[in-house]
This record gives structure tokens, C-alpha cells and sequence, in this order.
């Protein structure tokens, strides 16, 4: 049974990504749509996880929040959207609801905020 539940941990990532309609990017690329100007960011951290540390011009939007949904639906749904958290679990979990919603341009920041980081990109404190 151990065995049988590695097994299915191991592939669900890949399960989760191919299930999803979001475009994923790394770092790299995030900073690209970034300079653009182009994306709305959509941080789905805690507000003390955005406080020590975010993306210039990031929207704080807690996916742990009763509102979450309700804070999404505000947001222009025709712009392209970038969506991350701190290592990807928590934004990968709120793709369906950006989609729910009719976010017509998702685009999912792998990695997250630490993978951010870790490639040196800038963030705002």
C-alpha cells in the first residue's frame, strides 16, 4: 500500500500541470510577460509570506482567505493573469478557480516566489 502511494504521489504533478489550461513558466519567462507589462500578478500567499517579500506591483490575494474567490472575480479576467505562491503547490491548487472564474490568460509562475528568488530576480520588501 506504501508503495502504491509513492507511486501516485510521484505522478501527480505531472497530472496536475497536464489537467490545467494555465501556460507555466519559470522564472525566465516570468520576468519576460513581466517587462512587457502586459500581466497582472496575482500572489496567492499569506499577507505576512507577501510582507517579507514579493513582485513589484504583485496583487496580494491569500488562497487560505474565505474571500479568495470573491477577491478574483474583481480583477479584469480578459487580462493575462501570472498567478504563483511561495514553491507552486498553493497557486497550482487555485488554477481551477481562475478558470471557474473565465480568466481567459493563465499563466502559472513554476517555482513560485522561491524559485523567483532563487534565479536572482528582484523583489520588492
Amino acid at each position: 500500500m506504501k508503495h502504491l502511494l509513492i507511486a501516485l504521489l510521484s505522478i501527480l504533478p505531472a497530472f496536475t500541470f497536464a489537467a490545467d489550461k494555465a501556460k507555466h513558466v519559470d522564472a525566465e519567462g516570468a520576468a519576460k510577460l513581466i517587462a512587457e507589462g502586459k500581466v497582472t500578478i496575482v500572489d496567492v500567499r499569506t499577507k505576512e509570506e507577501f510582507s517579507e517579500g514579493h513582485l513589484k506591483d504583485a496583487k496580494n490575494i491569500d488562497i487560505m482567505e474565505p474571500s479568495f474567490e470573491a477577491e478574483l472575480a474583481k480583477l479584469d479576467k480578459t487580462q493575462p493573469v501570472l498567478v504563483h505562491c511561495q514553491a507552486g503547490g498553493r497557486s497550482t491548487r487555485a488554477l481551477p478557480t481562475f478558470e471557474k472564474l473565465g480568466f481567459t490568460h493563465i499563466i502559472h509562475l513554476d517555482g513560485g516566489f522561491g524559485g523567483w528568488v532563487e534565479a536572482g530576480k528582484a523583489v520588492v520588501k
